[in-house]
């Protein structure tokens, strides 16, 4: 069977991951600040790009979550 994952199922996904990353970042303290700030400015982003519909958006932040390290 082949992984026939699309954008539309996959960016809501990207989105859990990177606020289970964030949370993560959280219990780290004061030392997972700045990995928490990236998480948050990911997420808005990914927000505004899922509101605005704009496909190439959505298309480069689903690839900036994609590539975004745990």
């Amino acid at each position: 069977m082949t992984d026939t994952r699309t954008v539309g199922d996959d960016f809501p996904r990207q989105q859990a991951r990177i606020r289970e990353c964030r949370q993560n970042g959280v219990e780290i303290g004061p030392a997972g600040r700045f990995y928490v700030a990236m998480c948050d400015l990911l997420l808005k982003e990914a927000d505004e790009a899922a509101i605005s519909g704009d496909l190439p958006r959505i298309l480069d932040v689903y690839q900036q979550m994609r590539e975004f390290k745990e």
